[in-house]
Parts: C-alpha cells; structure tokens; sequence
C-alpha cells in the first residue's frame, strides 16, 4: 500500500508535469504562430524590396535591364531562398536564375524543403509570385519569384527558433525538478503532522494515553487535527482516571457500612453482644443507607444514559422553590441560620414537577448543610431568555481548584464530613442531568471561607 507521503509526491508530480507540460505545448504553438506570422510578413516585405532593386536596375536611356546588375542581385537573392526570374514587357525573358545556374537553384530549393518539411514538419512546395515592374510609374516589366510556400525558415530564423525552443525545454526541465523537490518538501510537511497523530492514536490504543502531538501548525486542518487527538487522550485519560477514582469511590463508600454490618453480626453469632432491639436497628440503619447508595447508583446511571422520562405539567415555579424552602427551614432555624426566599411572584413554566423539586431541594439541603452561621438566599430572577434560580449561602465554600468537580460523581469539597453528613456526592451530577434534559444550565461560583452560590437557569419555553 502506498504511504501518504508518496502518494503526495506523485500527484504534485503528475499535476506539475501535466501543468509544465501542458503550458509548454500551448506557449509553443502561440510562439511558432507569432513567429510564423512575422515570417510571412517578412517574406511578403523582402519580396516588394526585391522588386523595387530588380527596378532600379532600369536604364531609361537604353530602355532596357542591365542585365549585369540584375544577375548579381539575383543570384544573391537565390542564395536567400528566393528563385527570381525577369521579363520585359514583351514577356522576353531578361534573366532567370534557373537558367542561368540550374545546380545552384536545384540545391538552395532541395536545401530549403528539407529544412521545412525534417526539421520542422511543414510541408509546401515552392510557389510563383509576380510582381509587376515599374520605372517612374511607367510599367517596365515583371518579377517572377519562387518561395517556399506557405512560407520559410532562413538559416537565422531558424537558428533562432531552435534556440528558442532549447531554451523552452531547458526552463521547463529546470522548473519541473524544483517543482518536484518543492513537492517532495510540500509532501512532507503535510504528512508528517499526520504520520505523527496516526502514531499517537496507536499508541492510545495500546493504552498509553499520555502520549499528546504537536498543535503548533499554521494549516488550520492539520492544527485541528492535533487538537482532536489530544483532546482524545485528555478525554480518555480523564475517563480511565475517573474510572479508577469511581472504583475507588464505590469500594469506599461500600467498606464503612459494610465492615460496620460484619462487626456486628460477628460479636452477635459469636455472643460477644446480645441480638437486642437497639443493635439490630443500628445494623438496619447501615442496610438502609446501603440501599440509598445503590438506589442513588442507580438512579445516576439512568439518567446518565439519558433514559430519564420528565413527566411534563405547567406549575407555578416560585411555589415549588418556597416548598422546597420550607422544608429546610426548622434545620436552618436550629443552626441560627436565616434563610430567605426572594419572592417574584408566580411563575408558570412547564417541566417536571418531582424532578425539579429533587434539583432545588438538593441546592437548597447543601446550603443549609455547608453553613454554620449567617443565612442562605434563594433568588428568583427574569432575564430576557431564563428564569434564574439563585441559591446562595454564606457557608465553607470551595477552593476554585475544586468548582470543576463539584459535578462530578463521588466528589465532595469537604473532605473532612463523612457519608453520613456529606452523603454519596452524588447529588449535584444528578441535578446537573435533570436541568440539562430541561434545556437549562446549572453552575456554581464559590470562595473558601465565604460561602458558595448556585444558579440554575430555566429557559422560559419549558
């Protein structure tokens, strides 16, 4: 199979030669036309030039050539590829190269032919044009001239053309190498950034998933190419990682209430503890929060494979949130909190009544929960597309290290509360999912020491 690189080369190389090659022919046959074109103009000029010294030879006072004259001249002109003949007015021949130098005029017009037809492929034949001869507008006789037709190269002209043509192929040689050593540099930059991702992903698939390449380049697909696949090993590190930490997470929360059972079952079979009420309750308990746990396990991974069902009805908003308030309040009372509900006014929106109550109680239950002394807030505001939820308290807070997991499976800010307190860590990634499959949007804005603010937008459609 072909490498990308090479497949690059060739088809730069392919597409310059043809491009070279094509150029080439067509700036050929504008050159050879313009060329052929001045030739033929040249040749219908040389010929009048003829003419008018062919008439120039005209003796008035003898009415007649001078014949001497008129044979220098055209043997000379034969020599240039024009065979001359003249005659008077009485069609009597004054002199005609034929005639006078057979051998001469048979090689310059075999010469000639030759030279059009091998080496230039033009094929012709030598062709008669007459002029007629004039001596002070006085008719005097006439110029017969054979050419090769429909016109000729002269040994100059095509010493000139083949120059031309050598330096044609010369440059169109030269600029195909450096069009293929350009390709060949071109091939490389491009594949090279992409023979290193493919080599990433195939690490990443063999597991080793902190291998990152290059995003550095200047080709806007290449560049996002690097950043997919380091997004990639990112998104499947953090995975593996969080997997490893969900494990871990699962086996913690399952070890306390579990080692608690044992012990207790054990000092019971073993007599070591009487089987009475108050100890059986206790073991109840810890069966109980088992249950919570894996029902809240469960619940979680319904919703995460976006199996959640609302079950849809309009209710007033603000009833719902001052319900959910009330609940809290006598918690929040024994503590010396002062909890305050920002009242708009009604509020239709239509969602999911249980769901939704589930979000703001699990808000509402933190902020009491996470503050020891001055109040929580629960806000109620319109912008021009939500109903924003504002639930702020001024508890313990969170480090900004901590707000992008606060979301997340397991994860509890306060290390130092145990399950009994802090709960699974789960409540949050289950509000998340809620208002995501609302339309909406939750986040949270937190300082240590100065407590936390949560706010959750519902858009007014819902």
């Amino acid at each position: 199979m072909i490498s990308l690189r090479n497949r690059l080369v060739l088809t730069y190389a392919l597409f310059i030669c043809v491009s070279v090659l094509v150029m080439g022919i067509i700036i050929n046959r504008f050159a050879e036309k313009l060329f052929s074109a001045f030739v033929t103009e040249n040749i219908n000029a040389e010929s009048a030039e003829i003419a008018n010294t062919i008439s120039d030879q005209w003796d008035p006072n003898a009415h007649s050539f001078d014949v001497i004259s008129v044979e220098a001249m055209g043997m000379h002109f034969v020599h240039e590829g024009y065979i001359v003949s003249v005659v008077d007015m009485n069609s009597e021949t004054v002199w005609d190269a034929r005639a006078c130098d057979m051998q001469q005029c048979t090689m310059v017009i075999n010469e000639i032919t030759g030279r059009m037809e091998n080496e230039f492929g033009i094929g012709g034949s030598f062709q008669t044009n007459q002029f007629l001869l004039s001596y002070e507008d006085i008719p005097i006789g006439y110029l017969n001239i054979e050419t090769f037709g429909p016109y000729f190269y002269s040994k100059n002209e095509s010493a000139f053309l083949f120059g031309l043509n050598r330096f044609f192929l010369t440059a169109g040689s030269i600029f195909i190498i450096l069009s293929i050593l350009l390709s060949v540099f071109l091939a490389a930059e491009i594949s090279k950034p992409i023979l290193k991702a493919s080599e990433a992903a195939r690490h990443i698939a063999s597991g080793e998933l902190s291998v990152r390449v290059p995003a550095h380049y200047r080709t806007r697909e290449i560049r996002e190419l690097s950043w997919s696949v380091n997004d990639l090993a990112a998104t499947l590190e953090n995975g593996e990682r969080w997997q490893k930490q969900l494990t871990s997470d699962i086996a913690h929360e399952l070890r306390t209430p579990l080692t608690c059972l044992q012990g207790n079952m054990e000092a019971m079979i073993d007599g070591v503890w009487e089987p009475t009420t108050e100890r059986l309750s206790s073991s109840y308990e810890e069966i109980v929060r088992l249950n919570k746990l894996v029902e809240d396990m469960n619940r979680l991974s319904i919703l995460e494979q976006k199996n959640l069902i609302l079950h849809r009805t309009e209710f007033d908003l603000t009833k719902l949130i001052s319900a959910a308030t009330e609940r809290f309040r006598p918690a929040a009372l024994e503590k010396g909190i002062e909890i305050t509900l920002v009242n708009p006014g009604e509020i239709i929106v239509n969602g999911d009544y249980d769901r939704l109550t589930q979000v703001f109680t699990n808000l509402i239950s933190n902020a009491v929960k996470y503050t020891d002394r001055g109040s929580v807030t629960i806000d109620i505001a319109e912008t021009a597309q939500y109903w924003e939820v504002s639930v702020t308290d001024t508890g313990i807070g969170m480090g900004e290290d901590e707000l992008p997991h606060i979301f997340e499976r397991f994860y509890r800010s306060d290390k130092s509360r145990s399950r009994n307190t802090g709960g699974a860590g789960i409540g949050l990634s289950i509000a998340q999912i809620i208002v995501s499959d609302h339309g909406g949007q939750i986040h949270a804005e937190s300082k240590a020491g100065e407590g936390s603010s949560f706010t959750v937008r519902l858009p007014k459609g819902i």
